[in-house]
Parts: structure tokens; C-alpha cells; sequence
């Protein structure tokens, strides 16, 4: 009787150890998109609809964008709360930390977070939460952005 309970655990032990290289594996692969994607310093935020700085590329600009869901600006209607990761190669000093809202306008009470230019890409925002907003991923949900200094981003508020 102990032999097939100690088949289903062997069996189940078995299992969790394919699924980690797996996981991995998929982590590694968004990482390196990323770097095929790093520009160097340009000056630029970028946002892409897929994980890894990958599917559509959504807008690229070295300026502010107070609303992803209209027809102006680089980020137009297909960016609004579509994307999966995001792309700091801002020039250093000064306003250099992008700073992504959940709603047009740069409203900071409905939630924000920050990327910084060292930390460079978000290559998947299902790991994020809104800064002000609990339980809010990032993911298909940024509204708008603009260039901020680090000062202007809460503890909380840093986007890995």
C-alpha cells in the first residue's frame, strides 16, 4: 500500500523540478529580448504589448504623455492600458526616471510607478503594483507617463 503513494509523490516531486527550468528559461528569454532591444542612451521611454520588450512596439518619445488612449502624442488609443513591459533609455541627471500613471493626466493619487534609467527595462509588468493603488498590477494598465526626477517617486513606487 505504500508503493503507490509514494509513486504519486515521486511522480509530483518530478514535476515541480521540469517546471522550474521552464520558468527560467521564459524569464532568460524576455531578458535577452530586452537587451536586443536596448537602443544605449537615446533620450527615449519605449513600451512594447507583449513580455521582453517584445509584440507591437507601442511608441517611443523623449517627452511627457498625458493620455495613451487619444490621437495625440507618441503613445496613441493602441498603448492605452496595453502594456506588458517598458523601456527606460532616458540620458542621465536631471528628469531621468520615468514616472507611468494607471490614468490620463499624471494623476498621482489613482496610482504610479517609477522606472529608473539604471534599472533600464520592465520586462514584465505582472510582477508590478501601482504606488497608491494596492493590489493594481501595471500590466495593460498605464495611462499616461511623464519624466520625473527620482525625488518625485515614493520608496514603494520603483518598477523591477
Amino acid at each position: 500500500m505504500r508503493r503507490p503513494g509514494t509513486a504519486v509523490i515521486v511522480i509530483a516531486l518530478a514535476s515541480l523540478g521540469l517546471a522550474a527550468p521552464t520558468t527560467s528559461a521564459t524569464a532568460a528569454t524576455q531578458e535577452y529580448r530586452c537587451q536586443q532591444e536596448w537602443p544605449g542612451r537615446d533620450g527615449n521611454v519605449r513600451a512594447w504589448t507583449d513580455y521582453g520588450c517584445d509584440g507591437n512596439l507601442l511608441g517611443v518619445t523623449p517627452g511627457d504623455d498625458r493620455f495613451w488612449g487619444d490621437d495625440s502624442g507618441a503613445f496613441q488609443t493602441i498603448a492605452y492600458k496595453e502594456a506588458s513591459s517598458v523601456m527606460n533609455s532616458g540620458f542621465v541627471g536631471g528628469r531621468d526616471v520615468v514616472a507611468f500613471y494607471y490614468d490620463k493626466d499624471y494623476q498621482y493619487r489613482n496610482g504610479y510607478v517609477c522606472l529608473a534609467p539604471g534599472e533600464m527595462w520592465a520586462d514584465n509588468l505582472t510582477d508590478n503594483y501601482f504606488y497608491n493603488r494596492p493590489g493594481q498590477v501595471v500590466n495593460d494598465r498605464i495611462g499616461s507617463h511623464r519624466w520625473v526626477t527620482a525625488s518625485e517617486c515614493a520608496a514603494g513606487s520603483w518598477l523591477t
